[in-house]
């Protein structure tokens, strides 16, 4: 939903009617996952997908009526692989997508969750008389939405239900179908240390949906000159920074100055947190002094094991666009459970 966000913005302003199509259940080796979304304006423009491109004729064009009539509707996909190609899918999945055209207020409420720093639910029914009607579900208990009365309640509860688990669901609730969607927080890149190799990292983390702040107490290091793409810039001693910024389970830390005046206070910092990534620059030997520092200054042995260095995947890169790659894709591979990702060598 995050990535798009700028183009609904846009064809809001021109007062263009939209349409949003959402996959609500995938089988088998379907291209994206659930919750996947694509926004498409009654002009036809769109943005986003639902399929990676096999099906998305048959939902722009349903979502374009959609967007003129206001009537929702539920689309399946299916095929085997061996007819994949004729029909339509050509992984051989199939998915079903729900197309709907919300207000404004559903918009707003979406767009708003997308941006959030808090994990949310969204439960919209999908068919019946109630089809089209959502409830949010807010990680303190808050409700808001245009789905009322008893069938609420049951929602509610199976919303909450999802939002502990941190999973999203198709369910029953009264016999009405219904698909649950946990948003999480956006992502977050925290690069300590405003060195070459941070440029094209924050640049390709931010075109991943990461929100990116660059710490650096150094002015001619971390400066909006030098990071113009940067979310955020914190010009303090890393240990300091990273109380401010805070981190969560949606946090990834990467540590990139090669100086322990300011690896070791954010690695301090971090290793102990929530922080779903935490990697450092340098080499084996390095890294086997910074482990002694690290262990005398108090943190255990399993802290100190889940610091990723060298840091990023070994792919035999050299240039700092190169090791911003692997950097990513070791973040990208943690993230997605691949935690078994070869380091750099």
């Amino acid at each position: 939903m995050r990535d798009l966000l700028p183009d609904i913005e846009a064809w809001g302003a021109e007062a263009q009617p939209l349409a949003l199509a959402t996959v609500v259940r995938t089988w088998g080796s379907a291209p994206r996952a659930l919750g996947s979304r694509m926004a498409v304006s009654a002009d036809g423009r769109i943005a986003g997908s639902v399929s990676g491109g096999c099906v998305e004729a048959a939902v722009i064009e349903a979502a374009r009526e959609a967007a003129k009539t206001g009537t929702p509707c539920l689309l399946s996909f299916g095929v085997a692989d061996e007819k994949a190609w004729t029909v339509g899918l050509a992984c051989g999945g199939a998915i079903d997508v729900f197309v709907e055209a919300p207000d404004f207020a559903t918009f707003a409420e979406l767009m708003s969750l997308s941006s959030s720093d808090e994990p949310a639910a969204v439960a919209t029914v999908l068919a019946g008389p109630s089809a089209g009607r959502h409830l949010f579900l807010h990680a303190d208990g808050q409700k808001r939405g245009s789905l009322k009365g008893p069938l609420s309640q049951k929602v509610s509860a199976a919303a909450r239900a999802a939002l502990a688990e941190g999973k999203s669901a198709r369910v029953e609730v009264s016999d009405t179908d219904v698909f649950i969607e946990v948003m999480e927080p956006s992502p977050k890149l925290v690069v300590v240390g405003g060195v070459h190799i941070a440029i094209p990292l924050t640049w390709m983390a931010r075109a991943l949906g990461y929100k990116t702040i660059v710490v650096d107490p150094r002015p001619a290091f971390g400066s909006v000159d030098r990071f113009p793409q940067a979310d955020e810039i914190v010009p303090a001693w890393p240990d300091e920074a990273m109380g401010r910024i805070g981190l969560n389970s949606q946090t990834a830390v990467a540590v990139l100055t090669h100086d322990p005046k300011l690896d070791d206070p954010a690695l301090r910092a971090a290793l102990p947190s929530p922080a779903f990534y935490v990697g450092a620059l340098g080499s084996k030997q390095t890294q086997a002094k910074r482990r002694d520092r690290l262990l005398a200054a108090g943190l255990t042995e399993s802290q100190v094991g889940r610091l990723r260095a060298p840091i990023g995947l070994d792919l035999g890169g050299r240039s700092p666009e190169e090791i911003a790659v692997s950097v990513l894709a070791q973040i990208v591979a943690v993230r997605n459970g691949r935690g078994d990702a070869k380091p750099a060598a």
